[in-house]
């Protein structure tokens, strides 16, 4: 088993030597760090506003926590107008809707404790006629 070993280690050399790491650069070669924050931005181009999106031909921009879309789109005004409208016949609809559900439940109650009334009267005078006997 000696013999064996000896034979194979030459194949595979003696020890494990990695090769050495050159050693590191410095940390940034760039001057930017240097400048100060207004020529920092100017050179990153660090001067942003609010986010923007295009959506079907649509610009949008995102202001004071609302989407807006901007102007040159191919949405007109009358298009916007009309939509306005027809939002506000509905949320008036669905007012309306609401309402008309609120008095419904009204009269069901209303019903619910007139039956269960009259249902105890019943059971009243069932038990007064069975006495009665």
């Amino acid at each position: 088993m000696e013999d064996l070993k000896k034979s194979l280690m030459p194949l595979f050399g003696n020890t494990f030597s990695p090769k050495k790491t050159p050693p590191r650069k410095s940390a940034s070669l760039s001057s930017l760090h240097m400048l100060d924050r207004s020529t920092r931005e100017i050179e990153l181009g660090l001067e942003y506003g609010p986010p923007v999106m295009n959506i079907g031909g649509q610009s949008w921009k995102f202001e004071e926590g609302q989407w807006i879309a901007e102007s040159g789109g191919n949405t007109s005004s009358k298009e916007v107008q009309r939509l306005k409208k027809r939002n506000l016949q509905l949320e008036e609809e669905n007012n309306l809707l609401k309402s008309k559900i609120e008095v419904l439940m009204d009269m069901l109650t209303e019903t619910t404790v007139e039956y269960h009334l009259m249902e105890k009267e019943i059971e009243d005078m069932k038990t007064q006629h069975r006495r009665k006997k």
